[in-house]
């Protein structure tokens, strides 16, 4: 069986989404293909910046999810070989807050028309011995044919290998990730709180009044310390954090066996983003596919929803000019629009790869000189970097 699409996304993740919304916004139709039986609401949060919030602003779903989510205030660093906080610093001027990951899946896809997503949907391999199309080969034995294909299949992507990109490189640092629940009201209040030293970085930032949501990132020495095991991991962190406040601890502990995940971090080289084919006639990547970075500026989402915009737009506008009835010339209109969307999008995600693997590796790095520079002069310098990083504005839908 073979079905006929203006636009084929594969992966029905924050990038994905968003792009499909956006060109929903503007009239065009999009199908999202999935290979899980539903949406993969792994992650439990992110952090939300206010690049991120100009881009929900865009798509329209801003209002509905700052309701939900309480704003954070300020910024704290604490380094484990000070007795006093290193480091705080206010957001005031910023939107910041930590979003439940469910609820913005859950609120993109329900803003799309029924039919959109396509569940249980794996792509296996791409046709292209055609000139003007694309053939997508799914697991289930259907074919689709398409004008349009954007890779939004994650760090893992096919699409992204059909572009020529190569694996994403591991960094030899892992993450844990958890969501801890308060019954009756956490107390943290409205700061953002991130410790470091002896090798680990480790923070909390609530997401409403009972939960907060944590991580923990690490370079393990021996392979016991890569074991997927959530009793286990709980118990590595506890060792690890007793030179931590009882804040983080007990954020840990109150967290449920089910409540971590065990994550490699993983890194595109930004300089192949420099030479690579970000887009190629009707094909291109983005979100995880195109940047994956390490989570150390917590801007892997903001960028993916970042994507989904300016990808919207620059696609909007060729496939709303008037169509001639020729191939080749709507051909052409696509691989432009997909063109200015790479040329936008690649020094933005050199940018963010970079600047999130330099933070990880200076926060991260441990010894006597590197502590001290560290805590005298490099905290502000990195805090400021994270700022400077969201005050990206990606515009609006429709043409800058």
């Amino acid at each position: 069986m073979e079905i006929v699409e203006d636009v084929v996304i594969v992966g029905a993740g924050i990038a994905g989404l968003t792009t499909s919304l956006g060109l929903h916004r503007l009239g065009i139709r999009s199908l999202v293909l999935e290979s899980s039986e539903r949406l993969r609401l792994t992650g439990f949060a992110l952090n939300t910046w206010t690049n991120a919030w100009k881009a929900l602003d865009a798509v329209g779903v801003a209002e509905s999810l700052r309701h939900r989510h309480r704003l954070i205030t300020s910024f704290l660093v604490v380094s484990t070989s000070l007795v006093k906080p290193a480091s705080e610093i206010s957001f005031q001027g910023h939107e910041i807050r930590c979003v439940e990951r469910r609820m913005l899946l859950e609120t993109l896809a329900k803003e799309l028309p029924n039919g959109t997503i396509r569940f249980s949907s794996k792509l296996v391999s791409i046709d292209e011995s055609a000139t003007y199309f694309k053939r997508l080969h799914l697991a289930d034995g259907t074919i689709i044919k398409t004008k349009v294909l954007i890779g939004c299949d994650g760090v893992n992507s096919v699409v992204a290998k059909c572009l020529g990109f190569k694996n994403p490189t591991f960094t030899g640092r892992l993450s844990i990730r958890g969501n801890a629940n308060f019954k009756g009201g956490h107390g943290f209040g409205t700061t953002f709180r991130q410790f470091f030293g002896n090798g680990v970085r480790a923070g909390l930032v609530p997401w409403d009044d009972e939960n907060v949501y944590w991580f923990f990132t690490w370079t393990p020495a021996t392979k016991e310390e890569m074991e997927d095991n959530p009793v286990k991991l709980k118990q590595f962190i506890k060792s690890k954090l007793k030179d931590t406040s009882d804040e983080m601890r007990s954020v840990v502990e109150k967290t449920s066996s089910h409540g971590i995940v065990l994550s490699p971090l993983r890194y595109r080289k930004p300089w192949e983003l420099l030479w690579g084919n970000i887009s190629k006639g009707n094909v291109c990547v983005a979100g995880d596919a195109l940047h994956p970075m390490t989570p150390d500026i917590g801007q892997g989402g903001c960028s993916a929803l970042e994507d989904g915009v300016v990808l919207a737009r620059c696609l909007g506008q060729a496939l709303l000019m008037k169509p001639t009835g020729k191939f080749e010339e709507e051909y052409e209109r696509i691989e432009m629009g997909l063109k200015r969307f790479a040329k936008e999008r690649r020094w933005r995600s050199f940018d963010l790869i970079t600047t999130a693997f330099m933070v990880g590796y200076i926060q991260q790095k441990d010894g006597k000189v590197v502590n001290y520079l560290k805590d005298k002069f490099l905290l502000g310098f990195l805090s400021w970097l994270r700022l400077r990083m969201s005050e990206f504005d990606c515009g609006s839908l429709f043409s800058r």
